[in-house]
C-alpha cells in the first residue's frame, strides 16, 4: 500500500521552487536564534525535529515536483494537439460546431457523424457521411480550421455519393459499422456500445444517446451533425 501523502503536500511542490525553500519555510526565527546555523536548522527540519506536521523527504519532494511538471506539460501538449486552438474560425457556424466537438471526439467521449452535401472542385454535386473522430485521427485538421483546405466527403468515408457520376461507396470505420441493406434505410452501428444510429430525417429520433442537429451554414448546401455519446457495453 502506498504511503499517504502528507496534508498539503500537493500544494507544497507547487509553492516552492526548491527543496531548500521548502525547508526554510519550516524554520522559525526562534530556531535560527538558538541554532545560529541555517544549514543545521534545515537538517533538523528534514529529520523531523523542527517544523509543523510531517515533512516531505528530499526524494519525495523531487519526485512530486517532477510529476507536477510532467502533468503541466501533458496538459499543455494536449491543448496544443487540438487543431482549432488559436484559429480564426471566421464566425463560421460549421467550424465553430466542429471546434466544440473536437476534444470529445479525440478523447472518445463522443463519436460525431457529419453529413455534407455540396459541390466538389469539378462542380459535381456530392454527399456523404463522415466519421469525424476517424478523420481527426487520419488527417491534419489545422489547414481545415485555418480555412486553407476544404472539408468534403471522400470515397473512403462512411458513405459517399457523386450525383453526376453515380459513384457510390460505403466503408466501415474503427468507430462505426455501415448497415446499408436495411428497410429503414442507411444505419450506422457504433462499435463501442453497439447502439444503432438512424440518419433518416423522417425518423422520430436518431437513436439512443444520439441527437440530430441540422446546421444552416454558408459553406455548404446542406449539413447535418449526428452526435453520439459513447458508452461501453456492460
Amino acid at each position: 500500500m502506498e504511503d499517504e501523502l502528507p496534508i498539503g503536500a500537493e500544494s507544497v511542490v507547487n509553492e516552492f521552487a526548491t527543496y531548500e525553500d521548502y525547508l526554510d519555510s519550516q524554520i522559525t526565527k526562534t530556531d535560527l536564534y538558538y541554532l545560529e546555523d541555517e544549514e543545521l536548522a534545515r537538517q533538523l527540519v528534514e529529520l523531523g525535529y523542527r517544523g509543523s506536521g510531517e515533512v516531505l523527504k528530499r526524494e519525495e519532494f523531487e519526485a512530486r515536483k517532477q510529476a507536477a511538471e510532467a502533468s503541466r506539460l501533458s496538459k499543455k501538449t494536449q491543448k496544443r494537439a487540438l487543431a482549432h486552438v488559436g484559429k480564426n474560425l471566421r464566425s463560421s457556424v460549421f467550424w465553430t460546431a466542429l471546434a466544440e466537438r473536437e476534444e470529445a471526439n479525440r478523447s472518445g467521449k463522443m463519436t460525431t457523424i457529419i453529413f455534407i452535401r455540396d459541390k466538389n472542385a469539378k462542380g459535381q454535386e456530392i454527399s456523404g457521411y463522415i466519421d469525424y473522430a476517424n478523420r481527426l485521427k487520419a488527417e491534419d485538421f489545422e489547414p481545415y480550421f485555418a480555412g486553407k483546405k476544404r472539408f468534403l466527403p471522400k470515397q473512403s468515408d462512411l458513405s459517399f455519393y457523386n450525383w453526376e457520376t453515380q459513384t457510390s461507396t460505403s466503408n466501415n470505420t474503427p468507430n462505426y459499422q455501415v448497415i446499408a441493406d436495411n428497410t429503414a434505410g442507411l444505419l450506422f452501428k457504433n462499435k463501442r456500445d453497439r447502439k444503432i444510429l438512424n440518419v433518416d430525417p423522417k425518423a422520430s429520433k436518431p437513436g439512443d444517446n444520439s441527437v440530430r442537429i441540422p446546421l444552416l451554414c454558408k459553406e455548404y448546401t446542406q449539413v447535418v451533425i449526428y452526435d453520439h455519446i459513447t458508452r461501453r457495453k456492460t
